[in-house]
């Protein structure tokens, strides 16, 4: 698993927040990209999102948003979604990603809420969420990697 992307909406808020904090803790050895199932083209990550992150040590600035398509799917080893309808859309969509697409709570069955247009709050629920679920990927991807 080499190849990581996360998935949400937009991709402004939550997956680039996921896709920022699995860079920081798997390292340079892997790939990690976000994309958006009705993505905002272009736009930078939001600025509550940017700003929280910074809190933490990250800077996601350079985040432009894209669109899922055919050729980021087929790159993914792993796909991370936000919420149990996302993996539906993509599983209905492209029934060949079955067994590679999974909620980024799925140790703990829960979606993460989507922040967008929501008050700054929400996007600190979201950052937490997704901080505290992180460490459960990085491990399980780096024991896919070990038993190569």
């Amino acid at each position: 698993m080499k190849n990581i992307l996360v998935v949400c909406t937009g991709n402004i808020c939550r997956s680039p927040t996921g896709e920022y904090l699995l860079k920081k803790e798997l390292g340079p050895d892997f790939n990690v990209m976000s994309a958006g199932l009705g993505a905002l083209v272009d736009n930078p990550a939001h600025e509550i999102s940017q700003k929280i992150a910074l809190q933490h040590g990250i800077d996601m600035s350079a985040h432009r948003a894209r669109q899922i398509n055919l050729d980021i799917l087929k790159w993914a080893d792993l796909i991370l979604v936000m919420e149990n309808g996302h993996k539906r859309e993509l599983l209905h969509k492209y029934p060949w990603l079955e067994g590679k697409v999974f909620r980024y709570g799925e140790s703990h069955q829960v979606d993460i809420p989507d922040p967008y247009r929501r008050p700054e709050n929400a996007f600190v629920l979201a950052w937490n969420f997704i901080s505290k679920l992180t460490p459960y990927w990085v491990e399980k991807i780096r024991q896919s990697e070990a038993s190569k």
